[in-house]
């Protein structure tokens, strides 16, 4: 059986401060398009890799209890992906099937079939919606602010990091559900994607406020209800100020923190006791059982225009390292992906 080129991207060393395009290598291996006998694995070719913050921390050299995603130098980096079946060992995928879960950053994987997550039933959609809207972000933004966040009508939310793959998609659907919306942001043109096109009632870039505190009251002056957490740090200590008695906040993320050596800390904590404020961490994993009842709710919102998405497309896997770095510099607009095949 004749070997293909497989182009994979590696993880070159454990990573600490902000990761760099040159702590990941592109090198070409081979691969057999074909099923070992009797593997009940599946053959995979990936079509579009999904560019995800959380991925910087399984580059870091493992402390405390395994963790089974950490990645491992030399091999190549896992996320979430679009993927079309080659072959199978496993009853639930045949030959031609399109899938989303765990793949590798590779053109060709041989995986686990646990490593898949669900099967793409609906392709009147942009497949490229499987690594966000429709993936994990989409998930994390539902699961965040109505299970965790416990939103109720007409409540006033305030996104971080409201331009990216998961805030984008919290106000929207704040918004649907008669919210007050006002999100941060980078930049100019990401505050001004929130307004015009996420419709978000009001934005603020973050680097332009000396005073986030003051930002938050302008904003909010009677306050925050949810607050769904992207970022950490200095945010999170102004929005603790701000929070309305009994309001939540849903941890999703804390980009700020990630790269950073030494972590700063909160200093407005105490406000967690005074205003009964319920903080809790998550993760997509958590309520990947809800995604059926996802489907339902967002399918017909974005087929009827309610729920729109922005993404920043990177072509080819050569291109990797640089559309995954350039999350920590905030240079993505919108949902960052990384195309691997059109086919």
């Amino acid at each position: 059986m004749a070997q293909v080129r497989n182009k994979q991207v590696l993880l070159k060393d454990y990573v600490t401060g902000f990761p760099k395009e040159s702590d990941m290598n592109i090198v070409e291996s081979t691969i057999t398009l074909k099923l070992p006998q009797g593997s009940n694995d599946v053959l995979l070719k990936n079509l579009y890799l999904s560019c995800d913050p959380y991925m910087r921390n399984l580059m870091n050299k493992p402390e405390g209890p395994p963790n089974s995603r950490a990645y491992t130098p030399g091999s190549p980096l896992i996320g979430y992906g679009v993927s079309k079946v080659l072959e199978s060992g496993h009853p639930d995928y045949k030959e031609g099937d399109l899938v989303w879960g765990f793949t590798k950053w590779e053109e060709y994987s041989l995986l686990p079939s646990a490593q898949i997550l669900f099967k793409i039933e609906h392709t009147d959609v942009p497949l490229t919606y499987y690594t966000g809207i429709l993936g994990m972000p989409g998930v994390t933004a539902y699961a965040g602010l109505f299970e965790v966040g416990s939103l109720q009508k007409g409540e006033n939310v305030f996104v971080s990091a409201a331009s990216g793959a998961v805030g984008q998609l919290v106000g929207q659907f704040a918004k649907l559900n008669g919210c007050y919306v006002v999100g941060s942001a980078g930049s100019k043109e990401k505050v001004d994607l929130l307004t015009n096109k996420f419709g978000f009632d009001g934005g603020f870039n973050y680097k332009e406020e000396p005073d986030l505190d003051a930002a938050l009251k302008r904003h909010f002056p009677e306050g925050i209800d949810v607050y769904f957490e992207n970022v950490g740090g200095k945010t999170l200590d102004a929005v603790l100020l701000n929070m309305r008695v009994r309001g939540r906040i849903p941890v999703c993320g804390m980009i700020s923190q990630y790269n950073l050596t030494q972590h700063e800390g909160v200093t407005n904590l105490a406000q967690i006791i005074y205003k009964r404020i319920r903080l809790q961490g998550f993760n997509f994993m958590d309520f990947v059982h809800l995604y059926p009842k996802f489907l339902e709710f967002l399918l017909p919102n974005i087929r009827e225009g309610k729920v729109v998405y922005v993404e920043d497309i990177a072509e080819g896997l050569e291109n990797g390292p640089s559309a995954l770095v350039g999350l920590f510099s905030g240079r993505n607009v919108g949902k960052q992906v990384l195309v691997v095949s059109h086919e």
